[in-house]
């Protein structure tokens, strides 16, 4: 697992880590040379997840959190810093979402949850991330997971929708004012992924399951580490002049 590889000494910060995508970009990092602090509000899950990776010959630091607190991200932050002497990348994956209700049936507290989780959770991220970046004065880089929801309507509810579009924007915002720091910041457009929640979502409305899949070029879902791979070489030095970037990795359901 020390192999030299994409990430080699890099220390990078996950968030979302328990399961799904951020437990496959967990794997994929260490695999690929990175020392990974993982956060997550499921403690036993992160454990687990963090003394597989060790075992297998890496290095992973559990730090249990939520990204709606502020305050949780910024002992995360100071523990990736505390520990591995900086913070050289994040993947800011934590998110949260629901499906099949409209707009007007859709509760206030479903939509604070949703903006909660998916946009504050990346700007509390963003904010203490930056600053450490800052703080190294080596630049570094960070991704943030959106959707096709970022991009057009893909039957998801509407505050999820609105939602990713706003951690695009935000996205976009940080490259360019972080840009000439040496600090890049780009955003994974995801098409359907089997992950946890979506086989949950799918167990609630099985209707889902086609226009989920008929949407993508490929006629499939993807695994949860063809994301993470992306967002591995976006972390990576070889993605050395992008930034600003709504990276489709989609199966091509964009391309429609």
């Amino acid at each position: 697992m020390r192999n030299e590889g994409l990430l080699q000494g890099k220390a990078v910060m996950i968030t979302g880590a328990s399961s799904g995508i951020g437990a496959a970009a967990a794997r994929l990092f260490a695999e690929e040379g990175a020392d990974v602090v993982l956060m997550a509000r499921r403690e036993e899950h992160l454990t687990a997840l963090a003394k597989e990776i060790v075992e297998a010959g890496g290095r992973a630091l559990a730090a249990v959190g939520d990204v709606t607190d502020p305050r949780d991200v910024e002992r995360v932050v100071a523990t990736t810093v505390q520990t591995y002497g900086r913070l050289d990348g994040a993947f800011n994956n934590a998110g949260w979402g629901t499906a099949g209700t409209p707009l007007h049936e859709t509760e206030d507290d479903i939509f604070d949850r949703v903006v909660d989780v998916n946009v504050r959770g990346v700007w509390n991220c963003m904010k203490h991330q930056l600053r450490a970046m800052l703080d190294s004065g080596s630049g570094g880089s960070i991704v943030n997971t959106a959707s096709v929801a970022g991009l057009l309507s893909t039957g998801a509810t509407a505050p999820y929708i609105a939602a990713k579009h706003a951690v695009i924007g935000l996205t976009k915002a940080a490259a360019d004012e972080y840009g000439e720091k040496g600090i890049r910041v780009n955003s994974l457009v995801v098409g359907s992924t089997l992950t946890e929640l979506m086989q949950q979502v799918l167990e609630e409305i099985p209707a889902l399951h086609e226009p989920f899949v008929g949407r993508s070029a490929q006629k499939r879902m993807a695994d949860p580490t063809e994301i993470a791979q992306a967002a591995a070489w976006l972390l990576s030095d070889r993605a050395s002049f992008v930034t600003g970037a709504a990276m489709p990795v989609d199966g091509g359901w964009t391309a429609k």
